[in-house]
């Protein structure tokens, strides 16, 4: 399960959490909308009705810098107008692994006359809550702004322990596991959270399936460029051999079977050697004896 996915999945399991984190207090309950904004394939990470009808708060969530953020987030802006004219829009890009461009800064779109604005998160800027009444946020908290994210990611681990919810402990404990991998040597990680079995977790379930997809396309295509490889070479063999046997019979005459599977089985050196040898033979004793030498 790629990181950006992961945050989507908490934030549709946590809409009220995410809420309050980036707007305050607002009027309970919150829910989640549809997040397919028009016919065509366009899908926002997480679009959430704040309470009251107070407005909407449209998040995306961002592991590395995209130019084409700014464009996007006018486009869902437009497209949310679309569907919903009458309520407000917030929206607000998360930016999860700690980078030095300049575009993790750029919170607007300018095309002519056209303008738009749209918020920018960066996590390793933000303090974000530790407390356990605060359960969304926690698998965050490594990428924070915190001195010592091995020892962060301890603190987590500890919170984590103490939640009463065994099926919400597993899903945060695999989303906390997957996220700290942009910080953390994956290594420390497993040493640090084995007291946690997140096994059964919806993510970790995902996570070690894209893993397993991962691996077997990365196998295919190995195996394809050995197979390639292979192929090549056997073919470099085989018309070697062919042309080999071919002028053996021309200055020997008919071979004995036997021969001639030896001779297939030699590889291409061993072949262009014979090729420039039999051009002294004399007789099959000649090929015999240079057989033996092999």
């Amino acid at each position: 399960m790629a990181y950006d996915n992961i945050c989507k999945y908490l934030a549709e399991r946590f809409p009220e959490q995410f809420s309050r984190w980036l707007m305050g207090e607002v009027a309970l309950p919150v829910q989640l909308l549809p997040t397919e904004l028009s016919e065509e394939p366009m899908r926002a990470d997480s679009v959430i009705l704040l309470g009251l009808q107070q407005g909407i708060l449209h998040l995306e969530f961002q592991t590395d810098p995209d130019p084409e953020i700014p464009f996007r987030m006018a486009d869902y802006r437009l497209r949310l107008y679309r569907k919903y004219p009458q309520l407000s829009v917030r929206q607000v890009v998360i930016y999860l692994r700690k980078t030095r461009s300049q575009r993790v800064f750029q919170t607007s779109f300018r095309l002519e006359r056209l303008s738009h604005e749209f918020e920018v998160v960066r996590l390793w800027e933000c303090n974000l809550p530790a407390r356990v009444d605060w359960p969304a946020l926690l698998p965050f908290r490594v990428l924070s702004q915190v001195e010592d994210p091995g020892e962060t990611l301890r603190e987590v681990v500890a919170e984590l322990e103490r939640l009463p919810d065994s099926s919400e402990q597993r899903e945060l404990a695999a989303a906390t596991a997957v996220l700290a991998g942009l910080a953390l040597d994956r290594g420390l990680i497993r040493q640090i959270m084995r007291s946690l079995d997140m096994r059964e977790s919806v993510i970790y379930q995902e996570w070690r399936a894209e893993a397993l997809r991962e691996g077997l396309e990365a196998g295919r295509k190995e195996g394809l460029q050995l197979g390639l490889q292979q192929g090549l070479q056997q073919g470099l063999q085989h018309g070697e051999a062919t042309l080999v046997l071919r002028l053996l019979r021309r200055k020997l005459g008919s071979l004995d079977p036997v021969l001639e599977n030896q001779i297939w089985a030699l590889p291409p050196s061993q072949l262009e050697a014979l090729g420039e040898a039999l051009l002294d033979f004399h007789s099959v004793e000649d090929l015999t004896a240079w057989l033996a030498r092999r």
